[in-house]
C-alpha cells in the first residue's frame, strides 16, 4: 500500500506544527553551512589576495601585524625600517622590484598608502591603468572601487578614516599643496583592498610627515642617490622562488625581519580552523538537540492520532504500513528542513560574504562545497535513523490499545 497519502493528510491536519519542525530544521542546517561556506570563502579570497606580495621585508615585529597592513590595509603602530635600510633593500640586485609601502593617513575615510610605480603596474598585472600615472607628488591614483573620478582633487588627513577628524586634515586646501590630491588616475580591479584605497608616490607620503630631507626626484621611482624615508615595510618581487627564498634568509635580520605572506596566513587560518570545528561541533549538536526534540514533539502529536492510525490497522493495514506512514513523516519533515536549510544557508553566507568585501575590499566568492553537502547529508542519516523511534512506537503495540 502507498503511504503518502496518508503522511500528506497528516501533514495538513498538522501544517503549522510541522511547518514549525521543517523550520526548526531548516534554521540549524543554515547555521553549519553558513559557518562553514564563509570560512572557505574567506579563506580562498584572502588568500588570492595576498598573491601579489611574493615578499614582505619589514622591520621585527608581529607577522600578522604587518600582513594585516601591507596586504589587507588595516594600518596599526608598527616599527618603521631607518632610511638607511631602505636603501641596501633597494640596492639588492635579486628583486624584480622592491616597493617601498607608507599608510596612516587617509582622504576622504580612504587609506592612502604611498608606494611606487613599479608596485601600480605590478598589481594591474595585465590590465591597463586609466588616465596617467603620478608626474607630482601631490596626484593619485585611486583603486577601482572608489567614488571619485579623474580631475577630482580629494583632501588627506592623518589617521585612518574611523579616526581621523577635520582638525587632522592637511593645513592646505590647494591641489598643488599637502592638503589636497588631485585624481589623475584609476586602477583596474585588483581583488585585494588596495581596490578601496588611494595611491600615492611614497615621496608624497614621507614629505606629509616631514620624514624627507632633500630632492626626492621622479615621484614613485626610486633611484640610486634619491633621498629617502623611513617606512613600515617593502615588497620584494622575484621571478624565481629560489630567489624568494634566498632573499627571505637575507633580510631576516636583527634589524628587519622578512616572510612570505603565506607564513602569516597559515597561522591565521590555523586559528580559524579551531574556531570552525568547534562552531561546526556545537553546530551539529544543536541539530542533534534540534532532530531530538521535533522527534518528542512528533511522538507527542502522535498520541492524538493514535486513535486514527489504530482505526487503520482495524481496517486491515499491517503493522508495516503503519510503520512506513510515520516514518516517511518525520523524514519528510528532516529531508525538508535540511533542504530549506542548504538553501538558507548558502543565502546568508552570501550576504555576509557581500557585506565583508564591501567592507574589506576583497573579492570574495561563496559556493557550496563538500564539507556542506556532508553536514546535510549526516543530519539526514542521523535523522534517518531517530525517525525510527517514534514509528516503532505505533508499530509495537496493537491496534485495540489505541482504540479503547
Amino acid at each position: 500500500m502507498n503511504p503518502f497519502p496518508i503522511v500528506l493528510a497528516l501533514w495538513r491536519r498538522t501544517r503549522v506544527t510541522s511547518a514549525l519542525f521543517l523550520l526548526l530544521i531548516a534554521i540549524s542546517i543554515a547555521l553549519g553551512v553558513a559557518i562553514i561556506a564563509q570560512e572557505r570563502g574567506l579563506r580562498t579570497g584572502s588568500a588570492r589576495a595576498s598573491d601579489p606580495f611574493d615578499l614582505i621585508v619589514a622591520a621585527p615585529g608581529s607577522r600578522t601585524e604587518i600582513l594585516f597592513n601591507v596586504v589587507y590595509l588595516r594600518p596599526s603602530a608598527v616599527e618603521l625600517i631607518p632610511a638607511e635600510t631602505l636603501a641596501d633593500i633597494l640596492a639588492d640586485p635579486v628583486p624584480a622590484f622592491a616597493a617601498p609601502i607608507a599608510f596612516g593617513d587617509n582622504a576622504e575615510g580612504f587609506p592612502i598608502v604611498g608606494t611606487t610605480t613599479d608596485m601600480l603596474h605590478h598589481l594591474a598585472s595585465d590590465g591597463v591603468i586609466d588616465g596617467a600615472m603620478w608626474a607630482r607628488e601631490e596626484e593619485a591614483i585611486i583603486g577601482a572601487s572608489l567614488p571619485f573620478a579623474i580631475g577630482q582633487t580629494i583632501h588627506s588627513a592623518h589617521g585612518d578614516g574611523d579616526i581621523a577628524g577635520h582638525d587632522d586634515a592637511h593645513d592646505d586646501d590647494d591641489a598643488d599643496s599637502h592638503g589636497g590630491l588631485r585624481v589623475v588616475g584609476r586602477m583596474p580591479k585588483t581583488g585585494t583592498a588596495w581596490d578601496s584605497a588611494v595611491l600615492v608616490p611614497i615621496e608624497y607620503s614621507w614629505s606629509t610627515h616631514a620624514l624627507l630631507a632633500g630632492d626626492p626626484g621622479v615621484p614613485g621611482v626610486l633611484e640610486p642617490g634619491d633621498a629617502l624615508g623611513p617606512v613600515p615595510a617593502v615588497v620584494l618581487d622575484t621571478e624565481k622562488l629560489v630567489d624568494a627564498y634566498g632573499l627571505r634568509t637575507r633580510w631576516q635580520t636583527d634589524a628587519t625581519t622578512a616572510f612570505f605572506p603565506a607564513e602569516a596566513l597559515s597561522e591565521i587560518y590555523a586559528y580559524m580552523g579551531d574556531v570552525r570545528r568547534i562552531m561546526s561541533a556545537l553546530t551539529t549538536a544543536t541539530q542533534a538537540l534540534v532532530i531530538a526534540a521535533i522527534l518528542s514533539g512528533v511522538v507527542a502529536l502522535m498520541q492524538l492520532y493514535s486513535a486514527r492510525l489504530a482505526l487503520l490497522r482495524a481496517l486491515g493495514a499491517t503493522r508495516g504500513y503503519v510503520f512506513a506512514v510515520m516514518w516517511v513523516y518525520v523524514m519528510g519533515l528532516i529531508a525538508g528542513g535540511a533542504a530549506l536549510g542548504l538553501a538558507g544557508g548558502t543565502l546568508t553566507a552570501r550576504a555576509i560574504t557581500a557585506l565583508f568585501a564591501s567592507e574589506t575590499g576583497l573579492t570574495l566568492t561563496t559556493r557550496l562545497g563538500l564539507e556542506e553537502l556532508r553536514l546535510v547529508a549526516l543530519v539526514v542519516v542521523l535523522g534517518a535513523v531517530l525517525a525510527v523511534l517514534p514509528a516503532l512506537l505505533l508499530f509495537r503495540k496493537p491496534a485495540v490499545h489505541y482504540l479503547r
